[in-house]
């Protein structure tokens, strides 16, 4: 007999009247306090700074579990007095709530695991339905059935008897093992990121490593729980590292490399570098790739094997110094000193010229229209706008020419003409 059926016989006298309002009474009340304890969390989480209570489905299971816990110990202490001797909706709601509680749960880990997107919601509805379903089988009493049914069926793996089962319930083992562990990879890559004494490529690194071993726990721990001998992964594990040495060279490359680049901090996040012909700031250096920002908005995705394999200029590597230069051209009978003098106070004006170094003008070469004098100053931050420093120089220089009376030089041409033979003989033919 079922549970429905027992439910059903139990339903079916007149002593049963009792034990169904106290049932009907007591789920009420479960119920109620559950959605107050929800909301009450959902109130206090809000302005909470920690991303796990962010998640709007954090408390979603706590109402659940409060309600198994009222319902659990109304129908405890009903039994303990031997006031009732059955109570079969609570019973019957106890296995509910608890399925319930489950499924809440289990949202939330997805949502912690997984990024926005169809893959989450197709994955929150098939854990929902196997749920609910595996509690209508064991309602109904089919779920025996459907085990033996499922173990009848044998899957032609190695010497040992491998039943479909068998490999369901591998398969669900490894997927809970492997959300739980990715949750709580999560929550300590979480934790690491806030940890400011870190260095961010020490933060970078350690988390994904944390990751890396939650994935190969999630499996190790797993398998051996269904029964599945995890000495015989040996075979896969030389076949995959055959296809790494062969087939997949260049991602196992770059990923090896991505670990030797936040190990040895050469390229960090926020670094601006050049390399392959671009320019940026480095945004993110993932498993296998590395974003760098250019200023004009573009990103671009470098492999990690070319920032070891060539040469990257890091313009932040010791400090965030940069140096800025202009140019300026004066007439041949200018003074020069009265015009190096006019660069060096327009660089030594500048809010962002650094004292030490000392802005230098020099000339830079005598050029075809004049000479050429060139103004340089540092400045403290390589991330500012060279442009507008440039322009700001330049202006200032421009001032100082006009008030000392020295113009900018002008590249002149000269033109000379001369008669060919043929323009020379066509007058007499015209003559003629």
């Amino acid at each position: 007999m079922n549970e429905i059926e027992k439910l059903i016989e139990e339903f079916g006298t007149r002593q049963s009247l009792v034990p169904f309002f106290l049932g009907v009474v007591v789920i009420a009340a479960a119920l109620a306090i559950s959605v107050l304890v929800t909301r009450r969390l959902r109130k206090r989480l809000a302005t909470h700074p920690h991303r796990w209570a962010n998640n709007s489905d954090f408390p979603g299971f706590a109402g659940p579990l409060v309600a198994v816990a009222i319902v659990w110990i109304a129908r405890f202490a009903v039994q303990r007095t031997h006031w009732l001797e059955h109570t079969p909706l609570l019973d019957l709601a106890i296995p509910l709530l608890v399925a319930l509680a489950v499924i809440r749960f289990a949202l939330y880990v997805l949502a912690s695991v997984l990024p926005q997107g169809s893959l989450l919601s197709g994955s929150q509805r098939t854990i929902s339905w196997l749920i609910w379903i595996g509690v209508a089988l064991y309602f109904t009493g089919l779920l025996p059935e459907v085990e033996e049914a499922l173990d009848d069926v044998v899957i032609p793996i190695g010497k040992d008897r491998f039943t479909l089962l068998l490999a369901i319930r591998a398969v669900f083992s490894v997927a809970v093992t492997l959300a739980v562990t990715l949750w709580i990879a999560n929550v300590i890559e979480g934790r690491l990121q806030k940890a400011e004494h870190l260095q961010v490529s020490t933060r970078a690194v350690m988390g994904k490593f944390v990751r890396a071993m939650a994935v190969l726990l999630a499996i190790l721990i797993a398998l051996p729980l269904v029964g599945v001998d995890v000495t015989a992964l040996s075979v896969f594990g030389g076949a995959i590292g055959v296809g790494l040495g062969f087939g997949m060279q260049k991602i196992a490359s770059n990923y090896v490399s991505g670990f030797i680049i936040l190990l040895d901090r050469s390229v960090r996040i926020g670094d601006l570098v050049t390399v392959d012909n671009r320019q940026g700031t480095v945004q993110e250096i993932a498993s296998r790739y590395t974003v760098v920002k250019a200023g004009d908005g573009t990103q671009s995705i470098i492999p990690n094997e070319t920032l070891i394999t060539q040469t990257v200029i890091n313009h932040t590597y010791s400090n965030r110094r940069a140096v800025v230069k202009v140019q300026a051209s004066v007439p041949y009978d200018t003074d020069l000193d009265i015009a190096l003098g006019i660069l060096r106070s327009a660089g030594e004006t500048h809010p962002l010229a650094l004292k030490d170094p000392a802005p230098a003008a020099v000339i830079l070469k005598i050029g075809d229209p004049g000479v050429d004098l060139e103004l340089s100053i540092w400045i403290d931050d390589v991330f500012a706008n060279a442009a507008q420093i440039r322009t700001d120089l330049l202006r200032a220089i421009l001032a100082g020419f006009r008030e000392h009376g020295i113009r900018i030089p002008a590249v002149r041409r000269e033109w000379v003409g001369f008669a060919t033979p043929e323009m020379q003989e066509r007058p007499s033919e015209s003559k003629a």
